[in-house]
């Protein structure tokens, strides 16, 4: 099952933490497909490349924004 193109930040905040996560597995495991395809000369379309990089930029500043948040919560009770 691979990522969408280009997931919505709109999209990501609906998930959970452990769909957060495991999104990010299957992109990584997407981009490494695709560097693969780009070695042996069969990647038909190059730009997704830096798509992929850029949604699990954006699952990783998701997951790192909730943690912040839980921090703030907890340094204010």
């Amino acid at each position: 099952m691979a990522v969408k193109d280009k997931m919505k930040v709109a999209e990501i905040t609906k998930l959970s933490d452990s769909e957060v996560s495991e999104k990010i597995k299957e992109a990584r495991t997407e981009l490494f497909n695709l560097r693969f395809q780009l070695a042996t000369g069969r990647l038909d379309n190059p730009a997704r490349i830096k798509s992929v990089k850029k949604d699990i930029a954006r699952l990783h500043t998701e997951l790192r924004m909730r943690e912040l948040k839980v921090l703030r919560e907890g340094a204010g009770s």
